[in-house]
């Protein structure tokens, strides 16, 4: 018997005939299997009577191809719904969604089909089997469809694939790299806070033992070491090690011609050491929980290397770092990078430290050298001072009192004395001009610290100058108990240049110390022309004089000896001056060098005779003169020998206003003025001074002020008088012991300066000039 859903009714036909009419134009097979016979069977089924009873019934079997339809039916509905949740946002992103759409009708035509087969396993009408023919025709024609897609689609599915593949190794790739990055970043971070951590400190022991423990905590190592070549750059020793071994009291060293040591020192790599290496095991390597040992070399600067900034050329000198790491570790590419870094970080930090200290040493001497410059400065503050106290003892105690006695010397020398008082007066004046020159050459030099003298070479008589300093010379002998003889040839030359206060100076100085060395004698006093003595002969003989003025110069030869009383009775006098003229062996002070000083500026010489028992009994000095012609009444300076015309400016009745702030000066001063015939008058200084000087001058013709007055500023008393000048007066006078106060005294209007000591001679030239450049 036929199974039912192989037969169909009659009646269907005409309640689906629209249906049919709507399917005719695309299934046209279908139509015309329409046109069939209502009870028609499937004539290629054999069902009838197969499969028996029971389990596989033909009802069983049917029953279930259909539950099978109905679920295949219901999963290829569910496909698409699936799809079209998890795709819907995403559409624009889909490639191809054209053949998503054709896959999407195919899956939905196949459920169809599989939906309508279900319902023919039962009787049915013929409207069903032509909705399934269509559907199946429909799911043929797409299928169909999408299969020739395929064709085209699955090449570029491939291309796509090949992309995806080339996508996937290069972001493998991306993601080594990143890995990379992200090591050397961490390796970079260590590097970072390792040099923090090195260059927190400035001490070279604390920059090497931070660089150990910090190494050690970011490599895990077990331990570290560093070695330091000796000074003489033989051997290496272990100077820091982050974990002591077994020589704790001991010094380590390793010669420095060792393979490894050698090896390290030469790469700036890190060099792996053997597990036989000697520098691995005495920096605590080699054993078994420890693994391969690295070592790299450490550049040790110092300031001394380079100038200027600029390195020399020189012997590099380097340390070695060693690192022990434990058993099973390897060394990694980051972590030797680190090794490098940090290497080349302690260098720097340790060049550094030695900068620091040489510059804490430097620093250390600058503060030293700066305390010793404020002791100096203070020792120089005190020794001006003393200085300048003892120039005020020297001025107020002996330049003052000296001056004041030339100057009334000088008014006494005007008077009319007979020939014994003016030789007397004369050498008064003489002896206190030479110790106004020393007293004003100790002044001069502690105020310069000057070695020379100055000369002031001028015309001068030699016979008045000998003459004085014979009659000096037999009162030194007479007050000592000594005899005094004194032989000057006629012939000597009268009017020579020369510094005649320093040549009287030595001439007193010989017969001095010649008398300072015994108790009683006989002096001589020889002078005599000596224009034919040479050095070889100088105090060996005595020649007949014989002058030569041919050249316009003389030699004068001195001579002083002294012949004690013990060996007058064994010795002639003439005897004693043929000695051998000796310069050394026997004390002649420190006067006598300073002697020799000014007769060496003055071109000539000085020397000393001993007797046998090494005392001088002999002086010889020898000067060159230039020789002056006959001097003019006006050419004579400052000889207290020469007779002075009063000049044809008269001084009688001059009104002079003399203002000084020291009383004896004052009176001095006064003395030498009324001695001229002057009309003096005198200004003291005190309170409101200044405001009476001006109108109180103008009455005056000169005015006379001291330029070293304490009291007020003498620059500032002229400036006020020449503001109440009237006409040309008054003139203004300036009296100084300064040898350069021309030029400020110029500068303040000054019309004439009077050198101390001040002596009738020399004020009376001055006035004279003054008054006739008016």
């Amino acid at each position: 018997m036929v199974p039912p859903r192989f037969r169909c009714g009659g009646g269907g036909r005409r309640r689906l005939a629209p249906l049919l009419l709507a399917l005719a134009l695309l299934a046209p097979a279908v139509a015309a299997a329409a046109a069939g016979d209502d009870d028609a069977e499937y004539a290629h089924c054999n069902c009838d009577g197969g499969g028996g009873g029971g389990f596989w019934s033909v009802e069983n079997i049917f029953k279930w191809q259909k539950v099978s339809d109905l679920l295949i039916a219901a999963a290829y509905f569910s496909i698409p719904l699936e799809i079209l949740y998890f795709v819907a946002g995403l559409r624009h992103l889909l490639p191809f969604r054209w053949v998503l759409v054709q896959f999407g009708a195919f899956i939905v035509l196949c459920g169809l089909t599989h939906l309508l087969t279900a319902f023919t396993y039962e009787p049915h009408a013929f409207a069903l089997v032509l909705l399934l023919t269509a559907a199946k025709f429909l799911t043929a024609l797409v299928s169909f469809l999408t299969a020739i897609t395929l064709l085209t689609l699955i090449p570029q599915l491939l291309r796509v694939k090949v992309r995806e593949s080339l996508l996937w190794i290069k972001a493998r790739e991306l993601d080594r790299e990143v890995d990379l990055m992200k090591q050397q970043e961490e390796a970079s971070w260590h590097v970072r806070m390792l040099t923090q951590e090195i260059r927190k400190s400035l001490d070279r022991h604390t920059v090497l033992y931070t660089t150990l423990i910090e190494l050690s905590r970011v490599l895990d190592l077990n331990n570290c070491a560093v070695w330091m070549p000796t000074q003489d750059k033989a051997a290496m020793h272990l100077t820091h090690e982050l974990r002591r071994g077994g020589n704790v009291d001991g010094l380590v060293a390793i010669a420095v011609d060792d393979a490894d040591v050698v090896e390290v020192r030469r790469s700036d790599d890190v060099k792996l050491l053997g597990p036989d290496s000697a520098l691995a095991s005495a920096s605590g390597g080699g054993k078994e929980d420890t693994g391969t040992v690295a070592a790299i070399r450490m550049p040790m600067l110092k300031v001394s290397d380079f100038k200027g900034g600029t390195p020399e050329v020189i012997q590099t000198s380097y340390a070695v770092l060693v690192l022990v790491p434990p058993s099973g570790k390897n060394w990694g590419a980051h972590e030797l990078e680190i090794v490098e870094v940090v290497a080349d970080q302690v260098a720097v930090a340790l060049s550094h430290a030695s900068l620091l200290e040489e510059s804490q040493a430097m620093r250390d001497r600058l503060a030293e050298q700066n305390r010793e410059l404020l002791q100096a400065r203070r020792d120089t503050l005190m020794a001006n001072e003393a200085r300048d106290a003892f120039q005020h003892v020297m001025s107020q105690g002996m330049r003052q009192p000296i001056h004041t006695i030339l100057g009334l010397v000088s008014v006494v020398q005007e008077d009319n004395l007979t020939p014994e008082q003016k030789l007397v007066v004369d050498t008064m004046g003489r002896t206190a001009t030479v110790v106004s020159t020393l007293i004003n050459d100790v002044m001069e030099m502690s105020a310069t610290n000057r070695e020379r003298f100055p000369l002031e070479t001028r015309p001068f008589p030699l016979h008045s100058m000998i003459r004085d300093a014979a009659c000096v010379s037999r009162c030194l002998c007479d007050f000592r108990g000594f005899g005094f003889a004194v032989h000057v040839e006629n012939t000597l030359p009268n009017l020579v240049i020369g510094d005649e206060r320093r040549i009287f100076h030595v001439l007193l100085h010989m017969v001095g110390n010649l008398i300072s060395r015994i108790d009683s004698g006989h002096v001589t006093f020889r002078v005599r022309a000596d224009d034919e003595v040479t050095e070889d002969t100088l105090g060996q003989r005595w020649d007949p004089w014989r002058p030569s003025y041919s050249s316009g110069y003389s030699s004068v030869k001195f001579v002083i000896g002294v012949k004690s009383q013990q060996s007058a009775d064994s010795m002639s006098s003439q005897g004693q001056f043929l000695r051998k003229p000796i310069g050394e062996g026997f004390d002649l002070r420190l006067s006598f060098s300073m002697c020799r000083k000014l007769v060496q500026m003055m071109q000539g010489n000085i020397w000393a005779v001993l007797d046998g028992q090494g005392l001088p009994e002999s002086m010889t000095l020898v000067l060159r003169f230039q020789l002056q012609p006959p001097l003019t009444p006006s050419s004579t300076g400052g000889s207290f020998e020469q007779q002075y015309t009063w000049p044809s400016c008269q001084l009688t009745g001059l009104k002079v206003l003399l203002i000084d702030d020291d009383d004896i000066n004052m009176v001095v001063a006064r003395k030498l003025l009324e001695k001229l015939g002057c009309v003096v008058s005198s200004l003291p200084s005190g309170s409101g001074f200044l405001n009476s000087v001006g109108p109180s001058s103008s009455v005056y013709q000169v005015v006379m002020v001291n330029l070293e007055m304490t009291r007020v500023n003498a620059l500032d008393v002229a400036a006020r008088v020449r503001q109440y000048r009237s006409g040309r007066w008054p003139f203004v006078m300036a009296m100084t012991s300064e040898q350069s106060a021309w030029e400020k005294c110029a500068q303040s209007g000054i019309n004439g300066i009077l050198r101390k000591p001040v002596v009738m001679l020399e004020m009376k030239e001055e006035l004279t000039r003054i008054l006739q450049s008016a």
